[in-house]
């Protein structure tokens, strides 16, 4: 019986051994977590669980699942090492695990401001349950809050608290929100949202230092200009974890390396999730995302090879983010050599941003349009040939465009 070892306790983590299950094979199975809980829904960490009266974890899978199926679960659990050659894993306790194939699921982890890297009791990243509960608990009884970065973590957290009351400002060092995530135009409009919200936001802002009295910041400066802040939230992107992929002599390049089977530089470890670096079927290069969608489709990727049926992946990426009533969707990943156009009217507080290679659609941002993004979805995958004028008319639904 083959004996697979997962590392990780995410999305992608329970959605292989899902996946394996599927498959009917027999398999010994053992998923090692360093967090204390079993693996549960990631998103709603920046947004109910931090505004919610009884926030309850979102189990991605019940208790029950794992023991019905003979999945030992590992919580508070870390793996310190691994010996390809051997076919096992050591953990912190010093006691080893065999596998004929090791899952890598370990994620990425906040990336930290230098000027923020210390002991400070009120200042937050978000990656796990636990940094949303300390946030939970100090963003309560806050008035202000301070946000570090304007990308999808750190507005969402800004949305949520000015939801809640709270007085929010959010620096960001670029020159516009979201710069390396979507266009202008969406970066644009969610400005003027967030600004009209409340939420006060500092483009090309960086801090200079610190407010600092017994462990607490209690504000930034920018020059002369005074931030003050009860709660610090630090959402300026991720790393991910290739720590142990790195030190067992697996290829990596801003991620795990692995090929289109999810197989990293070693035939018996594969990879999934945040913390690889794939090649992208429809970007002809390797690249590495942070999302959901791309999570759970490695996941069944990876089982699917493992278990001796191995298909290339080839999932569109999509994304979304829920920031206050503002919903992003995006399907593909921008280019910025093709070309865009708008989609319907900003001033309306719903349009869609579209990305054209030819006469083909390679991307679509859509904001407060599901319809959009769902059509887009299709059409993206399906490769097919559109009349632009029609697809930039809003009057005309894109789910129709397909049907020729």
């Amino acid at each position: 019986m083959k004996k697979i070892v997962v590392v990780g306790g995410g999305h992608a983590a329970a959605q292989f051994c899902a996946s394996v299950l599927e498959s009917g094979q027999a398999v010994q199975m053992a998923l090692v977590t360093e967090e204390g809980y079993l693996p549960y829904q990631r998103p709603p960490l920046s947004k109910t669980f931090i505004k919610d009266e009884n926030p309850q974890p979102a189990w991605l899978r019940p208790g029950s699942f794992y023991a019905d199926n003979g999945i030992v679960v590992h919580v508070n659990t870390r793996v310190t090492a691994i010996n390809p050659g051997a076919h096992e894993v050591t953990l912190y306790s010093g006691d080893r695990f065999s596998y004929d194939t090791l899952v890598l699921a370990t994620g990425t982890r906040a990336r930290m401001l230098p000027l923020l890297d210390g002991d400070f009791s009120n200042v937050f990243t978000l990656r796990n349950m636990a940094d949303a509960q300390g946030l939970r608990e100090q963003i309560g009884p806050a008035q202000n809050v301070l946000v570090f970065g304007g990308g999808f973590i750190g507005l969402e957290l800004a949305a949520t608290a000015a939801g809640l009351g709270k007085q929010v400002t959010v620096l960001e060092a670029a020159d516009r929100l979201l710069g390396r995530s979507v266009s202008s135009e969406v970066s644009d409009y969610l400005l003027a949202t967030h600004r009209a919200n409340g939420i006060a936001i500092e483009l090309g802002c960086r801090a200079d230092r610190l407010e600092v009295a017994d462990g607490i910041v209690k504000g930034a400066w920018v020059g002369e200009r005074f931030f003050a802040a009860d709660v610090v939230v630090v959402g300026i992107g991720a790393e991910p974890n290739v720590e142990l992929a790195q030190d067992a002599g697996l290829s990596c390049d801003n991620g795990i390396v692995v090929n289109e089977f999810m197989q990293t530089s070693h035939p018996d470890i594969y990879a999934i999730g945040d913390c690889t670096a794939f090649p992208s079927a429809s970007l002809g290069r390797r690249i590495r995302l942070e999302s959901v969608q791309n999570a759970n489709d490695q996941a069944r990727c990876a089982a699917r090879s493992i278990q001796g049926d191995p298909v290339p992946y080839t999932a569109l990426p999509w994304f979304w983010s829920d920031q206050g009533g503002t919903r992003i969707q995006i399907a593909g990943v921008p280019d910025t050599h093709h070309e865009r156009a708008l989609r319907g009217n900003p001033a309306d507080g719903k349009f869609s941003v579209l990305y054209f290679d030819g006469n083909r659609l390679t991307c679509a941002e859509s904001v407060n349009c599901p319809a959009d993004h769902l059509a887009s979805r299709r059409l993206i995958s399906g490769e097919v040939p559109l009349d632009r004028t029609k697809a930039l008319d809003p009057t005309v639904a894109l789910k129709t465009l397909d049907q020729a």
